[in-house]
């Protein structure tokens, strides 16, 4: 198992990078979120990898950040997502959001993703759900209490004759833009769009 590469950037592209290690160089594929990371082509870099090997091949992937690589790895052991599957979703979103979508049931945004589907997106959220909550250690009362709040919202919403359906969506944009929203936090927005 190869868990890191230090070494020089010999070659940078947005699917892979090549990386001079005391001689032998290492061609490593990598997400959009890493190469977005790296900065010009003479540098040193770190990057903590993932070696997958089958029959015909040994491929390695390179992530900047260690959650990257612990978020792949999780994305890869769900049953029908693939190593290239997985460096599709991290180039398309950055960890953070794919993680949060995750914890929090979002179905819709990782079913934006490229070559994710609705029975693919279901299922990475089922399979990974438990374990994103306690690998990262995502807070889980803050994905709850979002969840408890944009519930009370829109109880109360409903309470003051709105109908549910848009009331979600005017909700569910004010939950995207506005950090730790409290239930009038969230009521007060809404009003002022419904």
């Amino acid at each position: 198992m190869i868990y890191h590469l230090k070494g020089q950037l010999i070659e940078k592209n947005p699917t892979h990078v090549v990386i001079d290690c005391n001689g032998v160089g290492y061609f490593v594929h990598i997400s959009l979120h890493t190469f977005s990371l790296l900065n010009n082509n003479s540098e040193v870099i770190h990057l903590y990898t993932h070696l997958q090997v089958k029959e015909d091949s040994h491929t390695l992937y390179g992530f900047m950040e260690k959650s990257e690589r612990e978020l792949f790895r999780l994305l890869i052991s769900v049953s029908g997502v693939g190593s290239s599957t997985a460096r599709t979703m991290l180039s398309s979103l950055e960890p953070k959001p794919i993680m949060e979508a995750i914890a929090s049931g979002d179905a819709a945004t990782i079913q934006k993703i490229k070559g994710i589907g609705t029975k693919t997106a279901q299922r990475v959220i089922l399979d990974l759900k438990d374990k994103i909550l306690k690998v990262f250690g995502v807070d889980e009362i803050f994905v709850s209490q979002n969840n408890t709040n944009r519930e009370e919202a829109l109880s109360a919403l409903e309470t003051l004759g709105f109908l549910r359906k848009p009331a979600e969506k005017v909700v569910d944009r004010i939950m995207k833009v506005t950090t730790d929203p409290t239930v009038e936090t969230i009521i007060k927005l809404a009003l002022k769009n419904l």
